[in-house]
């Protein structure tokens, strides 16, 4: 059973409150559907590379709800089986970057807010309609107690990032989850919009990119530059973006072409600093995940190899914002992408 906690105090015994209740709540729901892997073994399915990676965003797509526009309860299919939620949600929690642009971009701003490690502090381009929600630790370190606290009556995340913490979660409020961020992001958004009743306005959201990234396509015309994705990540690794994640289907979307090496269906290729030639296209992009002192990024860009490549030489090597281009993972972000690719595309 889901509950929806409004009168369970602050305080240390919150969680434990929360979690010895499941019997008693006001809101009902199942938690993973029979046979569906949990736990560690759900995050792995659909991690990189798991058997439930390359059809996440098609499983996505069949989530939501029958429930009509202001129809309450309102019972939502999602990754980790059904949740009812009985009444507008006003006091929403989001487990990652993802959820956080999704409910924003609705008007919705949420009480707690689980960033990542790499980037703790709430995003820029959020600061101005997201409000002050509180920290509830970061997308792979919950905190239960301080979610309790906030006394949430709907969970917003996904199985990836929290499918070990479903039941406990489920236990405090109506917990939905997509099956990972990225690339399913379009449906993932749909998803959230169901269970705070705004899918119309999402569906105009998603409109509204749709026009813009068309017309980007519009203006590059037929001989579009090859883009290349670069991330330096930490412990010196270097991703190269393919079209399973989220700078992958706008571009796809915009029809712009990748190289032979990052037009693959995964997240992302790795390369190594000695072999950083095979990041070369007309265009480069790169970003950067948290400290870039904890990162390659200096040595790499200071090698002959880097200086060298095409894109790099004829001045077409762009850095750009991480929190928008990778780690966005919503429509807002997604038109930020889009604005940024037309100002560089078609100088």
């Amino acid at each position: 059973m889901f509950l929806r906690h409004r009168g369970i105090g602050l305080g240390i015994g919150a969680v434990a409150v929360a979690l010895s209740l499941a019997a008693c709540g006001a809101s009902s729901g199942t938690s993973a559907d029979a046979g569906k892997p949990t736990g560690e073994a759900a995050k792995k399915a659909v991690a990189q590379g798991g058997a439930d990676f390359t059809t996440a965003a098609e499983k996505t797509a069949a989530m939501g709800t029958d429930a009509k526009p202001g129809e309450w309860p309102r019972t939502i299919t999602h990754a980790m089986g059904t949740t009812e939620i009985k009444a507008q949600p006003k006091r929403v929690v989001v487990l990652d970057v993802g959820e956080l642009d999704n409910v924003v971009s609705l008007g919705v701003q949420p009480v707690g807010y689980a960033p990542t490690e790499g980037s703790p502090e709430l995003p820029s381009y959020l600061k101005q309609d997201a409000g002050t929600p509180e920290n509830i630790g970061t997308i792979n370190s919950l905190n239960l107690e301080a979610i309790a606290g906030l006394r949430p009556d709907l969970i917003l995340g996904s199985q990836l990032r929290a499918a070990d913490q479903y039941d406990e979660l489920s236990k405090i409020a109506p917990t939905v989850f997509s099956i990972r961020p990225g690339f399913t992001w379009k449906e993932n958004y749909l998803l959230n919009a169901a269970a705070l009743d705004k899918t119309e306005e999402a569906k105009a959201k998603l409109a509204d990119y749709d026009r813009a990234v068309k017309d980007l396509d519009g203006k590059l015309g037929d001989d579009k530059p090859v883009v290349s994705m670069v991330r330096f990540m930490p412990d010196g690794r270097i991703r190269l973006y393919a079209k399973a994640s989220f700078i992958g289907t706008i571009l796809d979307d915009a029809g712009i072409p990748r190289p032979d090496n990052q037009n693959i269906p995964d997240l992302a290729a790795e390369v190594s600093a000695e072999n950083i030639d095979q990041a070369d296209a007309d265009v480069i992009f790169t970003g950067v995940y948290g400290d870039p002192k904890a990162t390659d990024k200096a040595a790499v860009q200071g090698n002959p190899l880097w200086q060298n490549l095409k894109a790099v030489k004829a001045g077409h090597a762009y850095d750009v914002p991480d929190e928008t281009w990778y780690l966005g993972l919503g429509v807002t972000a997604a038109m930020e992408v889009v604005a940024d690719l037309d100002r560089y595309l078609t100088r």
